[in-house]
């Protein structure tokens, strides 16, 4: 009586449990979004991004600029980053690890030979064995189906996560391309520049020399030329150092990369940003954003499976003996269905909250993960708007800009006519002069601005598709 009320409160335990709710939190949540981005207007271009999903390839986004100096370094870039090789690492190992968890569900079949020594206080025997073993544990509760799925899933968040790394990449190397070129059109103003202030100087002594004008001049024209000089040695150090992070991104040593010198040409492309839904689709991070929101819903699933029982099918077959020589013989064939230890179907009663532990922490990392999926979507909004927003008024500022170098040119020429015709003091050269370079500068350094931030937007979004496709990136994705 007592066995069979124990076998009552068994089969009631599992009545109960099976009458657990076993389901899981939904694998995509949704978020706020606009209709529109708000840094809209007056950014219509030629160019139009395409709206597939995450996975599709981004082809040679870089192609628009029309620079075949920014093709071959991307390129470079593609085939030879340790950053690109560390990310493809991940997901290789993320993809065996799918592999694994599916390699739980499948029929297992193994081999085994050996003896076995046993012996009690009046007499010891061997046993010699050649067995061939399978199993499988039947998918009751869905505990092996979701910890593949969520394996399956992580994968997918690693090749995400390689597509992001791809396209920061790419974007890098372009965005240090173009601030390298802008120093390069600084530089070459000062040097112009520099070439002036001596010619000045030549100018200054010799009316000095003659009497012209007193020894302030002099003084005046050597130390514009010295805080030209000075200012030139500086850019030529920001651009050492662009030039520095440029080749680690090719892969290479700095000893072993410079990029030739070459002013930037403006750049006038224009990136429509399409609709903000559109983001959710075409960023790699809010991709893997919610694949590993996904994954966490299955591993919910994973830790609920846990109350459950569990049906392992086990069977074995082969030859027993006690001598090594019969061990092959007809007669000593055996069998046996089921474990050698244990039970075929098993259910935790006490646990020490184990399980109760698990899907706490499965609900906790879930939360954490929903939290995360839209905040990297809040972040991909933002950089859409940072970048709309710098392309619009850095193209105010650049036309600004224009006019204002027209000017200071133009006035620097007739401060310096008026200064050899001896209408003027050399201050109002001087003054004249700075304005002009300072305006020059600020130019070079908007036009680069721009350019960064084409870029930037491009990346913001997710990248581009109409261009011919990377084939070297494809072929490493593969």
């Amino acid at each position: 009586m007592k066995t069979f009320n124990l076998k009552l409160t068994t089969l009631m335990a599992a009545l109960v449990l099976a009458g657990c709710s076993t389901t899981k939190p939904p694998e995509q949540v949704s978020v706020d979004m606009p209709s529109q981005y708000r840094e809209t207007a007056g950014l219509e271009g030629s160019w139009k991004v395409a709206q597939p999903a995450d996975a599709a390839d981004r082809g040679a986004w870089w192609s628009v600029f029309n620079d075949a100096d920014l093709s071959k370094l991307i390129d470079q870039a593609t085939q030879s980053s340790p950053t690109l090789v560390m990310a493809m690492a991940r997901v290789k190992e993320a993809r065996a690890t799918a592999g694994l968890a599916d390699a739980d569900r499948a029929f297992q079949l193994g081999v085994g030979f050996g003896p076995t020594r046993q012996g009690t206080a009046s007499a010891t025997s061997t046993q010699w064995q050649a067995q061939l073993g399978a199993s499988y544990e039947v998918d009751l509760f869905g505990r092996l189906s979701d910890s593949s799925r969520a394996a399956r899933l992580d994968a997918e968040g690693q090749e995400a996560a390689y597509r992001s790394v791809l396209l920061a990449l790419q974007a890098d190397v372009a965005q240090q391309y173009f601030a390298i070129r802008s120093l390069d059109s600084e530089l070459d103003v000062l040097q112009q520049t520099v070439k002036l202030r001596q010619e000045n100087l030549r100018l200054v002594q010799h009316r000095y020399d003659a009497g012209d004008t007193s020894e302030l001049d002099v003084a005046q024209a050597n130390t514009e030329l010295s805080v030209t000089q000075a200012e030139q040695e500086g850019v030529s150090r920001s651009r050492a150092q662009r030039d520095h992070a440029l080749a680690i991104l090719l892969g290479k040593a700095p000893a072993q990369f410079t990029l030739a010198t070459a002013p930037i040409q403006p750049v006038t492309v224009n990136v429509p940003p399409g609709l903000p839904s559109d983001l959710l689709e075409r960023r790699p991070d809010i991709a893997q954003a919610q694949r590993q929101l996904a994954a966490a819903s299955a591993r919910i699933g994973v830790a609920k499976a846990g109350f459950f029982p569990s049906l392992v099918l086990t069977a074995s077959g082969g030859f027993a003996s006690d001598a090594l020589h019969n061990l092959f013989q007809w007669s000593s064939r055996s069998w046996m269905l089921g474990p050698l230890v244990g039970s075929i179907l098993n259910m935790p009663l006490l646990d020490g909250g184990r399980n109760k532990a698990n899907l706490a922490k499965a609900d906790a990392n879930y939360e954490s993960v929903v939290a995360n999926y839209r905040q990297q979507v809040l972040v991909g909004f933002q950089d859409v708007e940072d970048n709309l927003s710098a392309m619009r008024t850095l193209d105010n500022q650049i036309r600004f800009q224009e006019d204002a170098v027209k000017s200071a040119q133009l006035a620097a020429r007739l401060a310096d006519s008026r200064y050899k015709n001896g209408s003027t003091s050399y201050f109002e050269v001087i003054d004249a002069q700075r304005s002009s370079l300072a305006a020059q500068r600020a130019k070079s350094q908007s036009v680069g601005q721009r350019a960064v931030a084409s870029v930037g937007l491009i990346r913001a979004l997710g990248g581009g598709w109409n261009a011919p496709a990377n084939t070297a990136a494809l072929a490493m994705a593969k």
